[in-house]
């Protein structure tokens, strides 16, 4: 159990005074501990300390009890998210051999952090994720006056992405953006969509209809699942001299396409098809599989976090809590991601809640990887 409560111990304390009746790293530990045994709410801390109370006193001194979910509340309104994301950054970096070449940029909104009497906007985060471990590495909040595209540069601040393809969405594809990725060592693979203007309209020109000179390379796979048939087709081109003539894009070194035909079982069929900027010259299977990569943030994150975990509808809306909390699911899933147990992030949970020796084991990998 030292290992989980050491990993909160450079969160500095909001509270002063009277108002420091618990430990924030006890409180912070029990709200981990309580989410990775399936929790989900502050009550649900509450209720969990309470019902596990002298299982936890082995561990902790826990001096006034148990925290009541308004303490709970309270300290994660309070609580600057940075400090937490110091715990999720420095785990990542521990288990940095484990994270693989992509990493995935894409937003979430949590929906029902919203908040109508003043008017508050649901918080708006902006993640990277390692694609192939599929461990969140940090979050930022998007301000809300704003979007996206400025917040991004200031999350790759926060992690290292040399050496690795940073992933992002058509909003992304902008100058800024593949500079700041190159800047700092890794490689760009930013997707185009029609409002990028005569520029996605050259390179879907050229790969869709090649002059006889062009030197194009393509992998074809076919895979099947969930119904569904489909046939991707990657084509990547790396002698794009005559588009850097016309557009003065940083790094850019290639473009690609990836073509997805997919049959349904009710013999339904569609045709979807992504055009993409490389500042790297990969193989065509390899651009498959960088293009693949970027939507393991939606089915092995967003997914995840709201069929499994009910971000979607978690509640809280004032100060900090809602981003807070957000930092401390991803840690618990990122924490049971670690685990080498085979089953399913939810059976890990189950199992967690279950069995005390099953959620030290999930703990004690932590050290691990350290």
């Amino acid at each position: 159990m030292q290992e989980i409560l050491s990993i909160f111990q450079e969160v500095e304390d909001p509270r002063s005074g009277n108002a420091k009746r618990h430990d924030l790293n006890e409180l912070l530990t029990i709200a981990l501990l309580s989410m990775l045994a399936g929790g989900r709410t502050c009550v649900d801390m509450e209720d969990y300390g309470c019902a596990c109370e002298a299982w936890l006193r082995q561990f902790m001194t826990l001096e006034n009890g148990i925290p009541s979910h308004d303490t709970f509340s309270r300290v994660f309104k309070l609580l600057a998210p940075s400090g937490l994301q110091k715990t999720l950054l420095r785990l990542a970096q521990n288990w940095a051999d484990r994270l693989g070449g992509v990493v995935a940029v894409d937003g979430k909104v949590l929906r029902q952090s919203f908040e109508k009497a003043s008017e508050r906007s649901p918080t708006h985060l902006l993640q990277a994720f390692a694609s192939e471990a599929k461990l969140t590495l940090a979050q930022i909040e998007v301000d809300g006056r704003s979007n996206e595209i400025p917040a991004l540069p200031e999350l790759l601040e926060l992690i290292d992405v040399k050496g690795r393809t940073v992933t992002a969405d058509a909003m992304h594809a902008q100058r800024g953006t593949a500079a700041a990725i190159v800047a700092r060592g890794g490689d760009c693979a930013l997707a185009l969509k029609r409002s990028q203007g005569t520029l996605r309209e050259d390179v879907a020109t050229y790969l869709d209809s090649p002059p006889e000179s062009a030197k194009l390379l393509s992998h074809q796979q076919v895979g099947k699942g969930h119904g569904r048939v489909e046939k991707r087709t990657a084509t990547v081109c790396h002698d794009i001299g005559w588009l850097l003539e016309r557009h003065d894009w940083p790094g850019l070194s290639a473009v690609g396409k990836v073509v997805a035909e997919r049959r349904l079982a009710d013999g339904s069929e569609s045709v979807d098809t992504r055009y993409c900027l490389l500042s790297a010259q990969p193989d065509a299977e390899r651009f498959g599989q960088i293009a693949r990569a970027h939507w393991a943030i939606e089915n092995s994150l967003h997914w995840v976090l709201d069929v499994s975990m009910d971000e979607d509808r978690a509640r809280n809306r004032k100060g900090n809590g809602a981003a807070c909390l957000a930092v401390i699911r991803r840690l618990a899933l990122n924490i049971a991601r670690m685990h080498p147990d085979k089953r399913s992030v939810r059976r890990k949970f189950l199992n967690a809640m279950w069995r005390n020796d099953f959620l030290l084991d999930m703990i004690r990998h932590i050290r691990n990887h350290e």
